[in-house]
């Protein structure tokens, strides 16, 4: 018995192997007909755009054998060899210099895939508008059928920064995009003047450390923008561009004086405007006609400085869009709006602390997704805490006690009416693909709310306000 059973061991294991065998035999019958071939999971690679010079993040593709049959690619080339800027890993064989940018006898079972990893580092261009820069990954089957998945992308020639450090006063301009790295840091003894147009990207952890003097000059229909540098995307719906944190904001230090930011578009940051405590009775900063948006930190945050903010658009942070601990501190003719929709830790939009001598708000917007979006902590016996909220309209609760005259002509929002107040206020409100304009609908209770006397001339876009029942906010409203 024990012999028989040695014996159905030794049959099973050999009909076992001849099975593997065969199977091996025919997975090595490579197919040679026409009619079979590859299937890719693209068409075309699109790499979306990238700055010249400087490597894209790598994308993929899989490529996939749905035949009955292994197939063997004699080859698998760059249409245009390396004149492109391509980098291509095929299944772990990398397409360089020393293979003529093409690999040989890449095989693929049935059944079977291998995954394609591609990079982009592209030349500079001459142009001062993005180009196509396209090439072809050629897949030659031994059956001599040729298929080609496209590698697209739009370069984009810039101008590169790194580390710098202004020692004198210095003029940043440029028609092409600014990449920075490493950062920006202003001397005690300099300025910094960044020209209407100029268009700076920082590199991850890249930010701008003001000791001296910084003039941001943005014109109205030239604005200065800062943001992150990264063009793609994190999802197909999504560029990296909308979402917070990609770069380190500004920051000036105690040392910094006579600052004044003018119609600036300032996004994704990590803490947009950070303002370190110096003498508060000096000029520190003026904020005008700016937008403020999306920052994984602060927005604004003004520690016992001497500052102005006027017809400026702060919103959208993890935490306040705008807090004051201490200082001088003016606030007119803004919206301040909180519905950071990445974290529901988010704080209200706006925050203030003592000591306190003077913090003004007027015409102004503010509200969010809280039911109290304007908070503050209680100040100590000895601390100044001297504020006041003018025909603004706020989302917060009305007082009953003394701090009650500190809000003249408010309109309150009703927390519970949903269909008029918070998001409603907004033309555009689009939480799934994060997309916001604070421009104002015909709905929103800011209009006609502020007081044309104290009112600044213009808005946010540089138009002239309403002399009559203007809007309380950044935006003048405007039919659609």
């Amino acid at each position: 018995m024990k012999r028989k059973k040695g014996f159905l061991y030794i049959m099973g294991v050999g009909m076992a192997m001849s099975a593997l065998l065969a199977s091996c035999a025919d997975d090595e019958s490579f197919s040679t007909s026409r009619g079979d071939v590859l299937s890719f999971s693209v068409d075309t690679l699109k790499m979306d755009t990238t700055f010249s010079n400087v490597p894209t993040p790598t994308r993929s593709f899989w490529v996939y054998n749905r035949t009955g049959k292994a197939l063997r690619c004699q080859s698998v080339r760059l249409e245009n060899g390396n004149q492109k800027g391509y980098r291509v890993n095929v299944d772990g064989s990398y397409l360089g210099t020393e293979a003529g940018f093409q690999t040989q006898n890449v095989e693929i079972r049935k059944g079977d895939s291998i995954r394609v990893f591609v990079e982009l580092t592209s030349a500079m261009q001459n142009s001062e508008e993005p180009q196509l820069v396209s090439d072809n990954l050629v897949f030659a089957l031994e059956s001599g059928v040729e298929q080609k998945v496209n590698l697209r992308a739009f370069s984009w020639d810039a101008m590169k920064l790194n580390s710098l450090e202004v020692k004198q006063d210095q003029l940043l301009e440029s028609t092409l995009p600014v990449v920075v790295y490493g950062g920006i840091r202003v001397d005690e003894a300099a300025t910094l003047t960044i020209a209407p147009g100029t268009q700076l990207y920082f590199h991850e952890n890249a930010g701008l450390q003001v000791f001296g003097s910084l003039k941001i000059e943005g014109e109205k229909d030239r604005e200065v923008v800062m943001r992150g540098d990264r063009l793609d995307h994190m999802f197909d719906y999504l560029p990296y561009d909308r979402t917070p944190g990609q770069w380190q904001g500004i920051r000036l230090m105690s040392s910094a004086h006579d600052c004044r930011i003018s119609f600036a578009d300032i996004h994704s940051a990590y803490d947009a405007v950070m303002i370190e405590a110096g003498d508060a009775t000096k000029q520190k900063l003026l904020i005008e006609n700016a937008t403020i948006h999306n920052s994984q930190g602060y927005g604004v945050r003004i520690d016992s400085a001497k500052v102005q903010i006027y017809n400026s658009q702060i919103t959208n942070c993890l935490n306040h869009p705008l807090y004051v601990e201490g200082g001088d501190v003016e606030v007119n003719g803004c919206t301040i709006a909180q519905f950071y929709p990445f974290d529901g830790r988010r704080e209200s939009a706006i925050g203030f602390a003592s000591p306190l001598p003077r913090f003004e708000v007027r015409n102004s917007l503010v509200t969010g997704y809280h039911d109290d979006e304007v908070v503050w902590e209680a100040p100590k016996e000895e601390d100044a805490f001297n504020f006041l909220f003018d025909h603004c309209v706020l989302r917060t609760e009305k007082l009953e006690t003394d701090d009650s005259l500190k809000f003249t002509h408010v309109v309150y929002e009703d927390i519970k009416d949903t269909t008029v107040f918070a998001e409603k206020h907004f033309r555009l409100f689009d939480t799934d693909n994060l997309k916001y304009d604070f421009h104002l609908r015909k709905e929103s209770a800011a209009i006609g709310k502020a007081d044309a006397e104290t009112l600044p001339a213009t808005d946010r876009d540089g138009l002239p306000r309403k002399k009559e029942q203007p809007a309380a906010g950044c935006f003048e409203y405007k039919e659609e």
